[in-house]
């Protein structure tokens, strides 16, 4: 069975947890902190990011070499769409989610909330600086603007059929949600869209996650909230 190198409340981690699941590979969960630079762990990727996919074939490091093996996988759910043109939307959209979302939003509520308290203070760790996190959840409004524009216009974020774009997306915003940062009543359209990923089992892992001394709000775990 393969190994992955995860971290629970890092986005890339989970969008390649559901990727996995959808594409029905198993494997093995290894928690990482990759802010303790295990010397083990960068032997396996010297940058030293999660997540990191081994098998008995060998190592695959990074969310996008990952994601990239595992939607060419001739099995579980197609994740991209037949056409070179809707194939490049749903990678257009991806790539927003795990770039621009992140730097904008996910790195400046996330990294503050969640890694800095973990990290040792000759890391940078310690509490979360208010204006970082509150230009992120003003980012956020934004960005979940975005994704209701695309959802009045489209059944998923890239078009008629849930893609890899989705599951990228709703990895982001699950980190966010477990730390109750997202208002959903503001976002219907973005709710119902969520609240449908959410029920599926690739998601279930996702919302037993549990990080010590931060409980999800109750909606958290809720299919119908």
């Amino acid at each position: 069975m393969a190994s992955l190198f995860h971290h629970a409340l890092c986005p890339f981690s989970r969008k390649i947890r559901l990727l996995l699941l959808e594409k029905s590979v198993a494997a093995e969960l290894v928690d990482e902190r990759p802010w303790e630079r295990r010397l083990d762990f960068l032997m396996l990727n010297p940058s030293g990011e999660v997540p990191v996919l081994m098998d008995d074939v060998g190592v695959i490091a990074g969310h996008y070499p990952i994601s990239e093996w595992l939607i060419g996988l001739d099995q579980g759910t197609p994740l991209l769409p037949g056409s070179p043109y809707e194939r490049a939307e749903v990678r257009r959209l991806t790539a927003w989610f795990d770039e621009k979302f992140y730097e904008e939003v996910g790195r400046l509520v996330v990294y503050e909330k969640i890694d800095r308290r973990f990290m040792g203070a000759q890391d940078g760790g310690g509490g979360p600086d208010i204006d970082t996190v509150r230009a992120g959840l003003y980012n956020l409004g934004l960005h979940l603007s975005y994704i209701e524009y695309l959802l009045d216009r489209r059944d998923w974020l890239a078009g008629d059929d849930m893609s890899m774009a989705d599951l990228t997306a709703a990895a982001h915003l699950s980190c966010l949600d477990y730390l109750g940062d997202i208002g959903w009543k503001k976002w219907p359209i973005a709710r119902d869209w969520y609240a449908r990923l959410k029920s599926r089992p690739s998601f279930r892992p996702l919302l037993a996650d549990h990080v010590a001394g931060l409980k999800p709000p109750t909606h958290y775990v809720d299919l119908d909230f």
